[in-house]
């Protein structure tokens, strides 16, 4: 008895990171329903074929386009409402979530493919790989953790503590994405004018945000600009390396999810400035760093859980 309360804690843990990822996802499919974001869905697939991008992902997006056209954007926005408002239940309820997160998967890595450009074009100053990847990824997550078990109104699929290999495997390949980051973080573009992200930031954004970007702005002038860069390419190194490595995830996952705060609250401007029909990041979500800290939660409470599981095993009797 001594280590299932908190086996129970960690897997209820697992639940509120799933719950939290699902509110993201409904907020995303509130932000759809604006008209103006209807307007500009077919203008919005041009990230695809945007200056700089390879000729195969332009023949991609040239087809999606002349697909959407010809369904009528009115169906194809409608199916993609119904997707979107299904895998928020499904987040929030635990409904068929075990088979949902692979629709979430597929449906985010095409996201991710068209209106998101594949993250790209990658000119100097590019610094991630995209949003809807890291989405992906989180409905990844969703199944590698069995997050739909903990806080459900219904129970499908396993019922048990996720594999150790499904942890490692999800743990790698958000280190794979973290490096992915690093690599453009050491680039001379963004050592040397990485702040302009910041400052950046501030436009359009509500008074409140200017002011909370303006202080970090401050506290990196008084580093350096450059200071300023070359921390945040070793920090994301460091994280990246964490993750593929295995090493020091006690401490690396919670100071992640820390930093994945910072990112998302000033770089990406608490993911705006919310104009009409569209945010300040690709596909209309709310803002990539944002989705870093709920995947850093579900690590966290997921190797909790695993950890009392295996220790009550041991402890079992034979």
């Amino acid at each position: 008895m001594n280590t299932q309360r908190p086996r129970i804690q960690a897997e209820y843990a697992v639940g509120l990171a799933r719950l939290l990822f699902g509110a993201l996802c409904l907020v995303n499919a509130l932000l759809h329903l604006d008209p103006a974001y209807h307007a500009r869905f077919l203008h919005s697939l041009g990230a695809a074929w945007a200056t700089g991008q390879p000729a195969w992902l332009t023949a991609w997006g040239h087809a999606n386009a002349a697909l959407v056209q010809t369904l009528g954007v009115g169906p194809v926005l409608t199916a993609m409402l119904v997707v979107e408002f299904a895998l928020g239940f499904a987040l929030l309820t635990g409904f068929r979530l075990h088979w949902l997160a692979w629709l979430g998967i597929v449906y985010n890595l095409w996201l991710w493919s068209t209106v998101g450009g594949l993250g790209g074009p990658y000119t100097p100053g590019a610094t991630d790989p995209g949003t809807a990847i890291v989405y992906a990824l989180g409905f990844a997550l969703v199944l590698m953790t069995h997050a739909w078990r903990p806080l459900s109104a219904f129970r499908h699929g396993p019922q048990f503590a996720p594999e150790r290999w499904k942890l490692i495997l999800g743990q790698v390949l958000f280190g794979l994405l973290w490096a992915f980051d690093a690599w453009w973080k050491w680039q001379p573009t963004f050592l040397l004018h990485g702040v302009d992200n910041l400052t950046g930031a501030q436009a359009g954004q509500p008074g409140w945000i200017v002011a909370y970007i303006h202080a970090w702005l401050v506290l990196i002038q008084w580093i350096g600009p450059l200071a300023f860069g070359v921390l945040a390419a070793v920090a994301e190194t460091v994280i990246a390396l964490s993750l593929l490595s295995g090493l020091l995830l006690d401490w690396m996952l919670p100071l992640g999810a820390i930093y994945s705060f910072v990112l998302w609250t000033t770089a990406e401007g608490w993911g705006g400035p919310y104009a009409a029909g569209q945010t300040g990041n690709k596909g209309d979500v709310l803002g990539t760093a944002s989705v870093y800290v709920v995947i850093f939660l579900f690590l966290i409470a997921a190797r909790a859980e695993r950890r009392w599981a295996t220790r009550r095993a041991l402890q079992a009797p034979t």
